[in-house]
């Protein structure tokens, strides 16, 4: 779509002041833990891009509260298992070989969104080690949320996802719905006997560039949505548009609990 088409999707500008104001009627509130999942594009033209939208949230929630973002490195993974796009088998050794070792200050993240981007290299701002499944945190639970994420369980217990739900945080859906929802699949985890599959990243280990080979669950997005739809015709949220786009506040350990029994009920993907 065209900046001029963008800028005709309101009567005003989106700014910092009304930006804010708005989250502020959606129910975000100073001292919060929220995850943020977002799409600049669907707010309408911001005056002031995603620094904008960045500072509007901050200055809601305050240094007293925390926001967290995924900053997921999709790239950095076993590309024998690429589909968006597929690349030839003559390429797998040659990328496993010379891919760059995950930074958490440099590696940029992929497919996340200029928002995210934005947050990730903002001062304060912390990231998590995972070399696929990052996150990246500000505020007064920022240290802990990212200070440890296991490898094999990149969204499971003891991960920033752990974290926020023992924290009893927030979901902000900023212009996007349930399909971005990362916090379901530390729902995934409650299934018992959930399938396992390979996978590969490069990372640094004591100080080198190694391929490391792990196991983890099979993560499943595809259902994500329909399982959104059914939680919200069972519990009232909070939503609310915001510039042009429809968002969601919604309580994490709310939907996550849902979601465990919905998964293992309709979608198990057990071994």
């Amino acid at each position: 779509m065209s900046e001029i088409n963008i800028m005709n999707q309101l009567k005003l500008p989106n700014t910092i002041s009304s930006l804010r104001e708005e989250l502020l009627s959606l129910g975000l509130e100073r001292g919060m833990v929220v995850i943020v999942h977002s799409s600049l594009s669907s707010l309408g033209w911001v005056c002031g891009g995603p620094v904008a939208v960045v500072q509007a949230i901050m200055d809601i929630i305050g240094e007293e509260g925390t926001i967290v973002m995924p900053t997921q490195t999709a790239d950095n993974s076993d590309p024998a298992d690429w589909q968006r796009p597929p690349v030839p088998e003559t390429w797998w050794s040659i990328i496993r070989n010379e891919m760059p070792a995950y930074h958490p200050q440099v590696t940029p993240s992929r497919g996340m969104g200029v928002i995210v981007e934005t947050f990730r290299t903002m001062p304060g701002v912390k990231r998590s080690n995972h070399p696929m499944y990052s996150f990246a945190a500000w505020g007064k639970f920022a240290d802990y949320i990212v200070s440890e994420q296991p490898l094999e369980a990149g969204f499971g217990l003891q991960s920033p996802l752990a974290k926020i739900y023992e924290l009893n945080g927030y979901i902000l859906l900023l212009g996007v719905d349930h399909d971005s929802n990362t916090s379901l699949h530390f729902a995934e985890h409650a299934v018992q006997n959930r399938k396992k599959v390979e996978k590969g990243a490069a990372l640094l280990q004591d100080g080198k560039r190694v391929w490391k080979e792990y196991s983890e669950i099979l993560y499943d997005s595809d259902v994500f949505e329909a399982l959104g739809q059914d939680f919200e015709s069972k519990y009232a949220i909070q939503s609310k548009r915001v510039g042009a786009a429809m968002c969601k506040l919604i309580q994490q350990r709310t939907i996550v609990d849902f979601a465990s029994k919905w998964i293992a009920a309709n979608h198990p993907n057990n071994e």
